[in-house]
């Protein structure tokens, strides 16, 4: 089985004018939220064997809450940054495990999620999480057909 999760950063400040856009840290919410939905997913059934995340501060500390709630540190990566929705699943792809989990930003989060659900997921809010699975162990089956299964998740649902 593979298995793809897709992660937006959680809530981020924008109070912090003073900071370029990678420096902005997660708000209040944001940081309530992120180990809230870490908890929530791994509560489920699903496995993960790597967690990929932007290098920008708000989606780090969204992965950190993640890795913490499955026992994994997080694999920085520049290129999640800004990244689109083909850079998304071709780190996924390339990741060299079967279920990965990816922490990074819009509009290539939404983009990919609406992609991988046939319009079923209309965007991904701050904090999402979106669960792609397929019943087969080849990432390049996987990334040329349509998922077996998917979920969604976020902390307004």
């Amino acid at each position: 089985m593979t298995t793809l999760i897709l992660v937006r950063h959680a809530k981020s400040d924008w109070g912090t004018a003073a900071l370029d856009d990678h420096a902005r840290p997660l708000n209040d919410r944001g940081m309530r939220d992120a180990p809230v939905m870490a908890e929530r997913l791994a509560s489920t059934d699903v496995s993960v064997e790597r967690i990929l995340a932007s290098t920008a501060l708000r989606a780090r500390t969204t992965a950190a809450a993640f890795g913490a709630a499955f026992g994994l540190e997080p694999d920085l990566r520049d290129e999640l940054y800004g990244a689109s929705a083909r850079v998304l699943l071709d780190a996924a792809s390339g990741s060299g495990v079967q279920s990965v989990l990816v922490v990074a930003h819009d509009p290539g989060m939404t983009v990919l999620a609406e992609r991988l659900s046939n319009g079923g997921i209309g965007g991904m809010p701050t904090c999402a999480v979106a669960t792609f699975t397929w019943r087969t162990d080849d990432w390049d089956v996987a990334t040329a057909t349509d998922p077996d299964a998917w979920s969604f998740d976020s902390p307004k649902s």
